[in-house]
């Protein structure tokens, strides 16, 4: 008896100390110690750019309170930091609202730099094309403001047909090739990718679907010598796994799981970071232990090795993080 209730202090205990930090005055320094790198917040979905040697982190914000079992999602947040330990939390970026066609929901999204500008790529309820769209935003620097790039979405749930669900087209990640042509990639339960012209709002030519031998969501596309490096998420709990490729246009090999099941969450989603010699997996899992879970996720970083051949390494997910 006497057990229970010095866990149910300790929890009571985290619950109140997280709900003390989560409204610190921004922008808000601090130092990570192991993963999740972040414990102020719940954070989700990550994706990450290196610009002046700073490495700009971008999450969704799981809001959901606790002992409701749902995705409640409604801004954006960024992080930046120059050694991957201390952090400092910006002002919200972004949020729905932004897009004057859509009606919520902050999920998975990516920055990418091109000519100068930084864009934002974001799936968001649309407010009157059933199911989920991506939108494009743009700013001058990582850290915004950023505002709605087009006045209309980019994708919407009309424009595929590979599934007949109302959320494929989500997870938008875009990539830029060595010869500066940029490409987007999405989907659920379908891959889908197109061309992306010069000034990144609009398509270039068709979707076009990515034939793999099994997709669920969260496509992150990056390059290595002559690989190229397809990883996404399968199955559901989500494991994420990859494919290679010596073209952008395929075809795809796949190559196995790249990380297993993230604790404590049934999604997984992932970036690869490149930043100063060393290359990391950033992705999240539901470890916090206090109210975490699928829909109060938090982000983490794990180095990624590569074996001689070019292949990865499975990523051995730590306590201890990068420090």
């Amino acid at each position: 008896m006497k057990k229970i209730q010095l866990v149910l202090e300790f929890c009571l205990s985290c619950s109140i100390v997280f709900a003390q930090e989560k409204d610190k005055k921004i922008p808000y320094e601090f130092k990570s110690s192991g993963n999740p790198i972040i414990s102020h917040k719940y954070t989700a979905d990550p994706a990450t750019l290196v610009h002046n040697e700073t490495v700009y982190l971008y999450a969704g914000h799981d809001e959901a309170p606790a002992r409701e079992e749902r995705y409640v999602m409604n801004e954006w947040l960024v992080f930046s930091s120059k050694d991957l330990k201390t952090w400092t939390e910006h002002s919200v970026p972004l949020r729905p609202s932004d897009f004057s066609w859509a009606k919520g929901d902050a999920w998975a999204s990516q920055v990418i730099e091109k000519n100068g500008k930084f864009y934002w790529f974001a799936t968001v309820e649309h407010g009157s094309v059933h199911g989920k769209s991506i939108g494009v935003a743009v700013a001058d620097n990582p850290l915004g403001p950023f505002k709605d790039a087009r006045g209309t979405a980019l994708v919407t749930n009309d424009m595929t047909k590979a599934t007949d669900i109302s959320w494929d087209d989500i997870d938008p990640t875009v990539f830029t090739d060595d010869d500066g042509q940029s490409y987007i990639f999405w989907g659920n339960t379908a891959c889908y990718y197109a061309k992306l012209k010069d000034n990144m709002i609009e398509l270039d030519g068709e979707i076009t679907q990515v034939p793999l031998p099994t997709f669920t969501e969260a496509p992150w596309v990056h390059k290595r010598g002559n690989w190229y490096y397809l990883s996404y998420a399968i199955e559901f709990p989500e494991k994420t796994v990859y494919a290679m490729s010596k073209s952008i246009h395929g075809p795809w090999e796949y190559k196995g799981i790249l990380n297993e099941i993230a604790g404590n969450s049934n999604t997984n989603h992932q970036a690869i970071l490149d930043f100063k010699g060393k290359t990391y997996f950033v992705y999240h899992n539901g470890a916090i232990n206090h109210n975490g879970g699928s829909y109060r996720r938090s982000v983490c970083i794990d180095e990624l090795k590569y074996n001689p051949d070019g292949t990865i390494q499975r990523i051995i997910m730590t306590s201890e993080g990068v420090l």
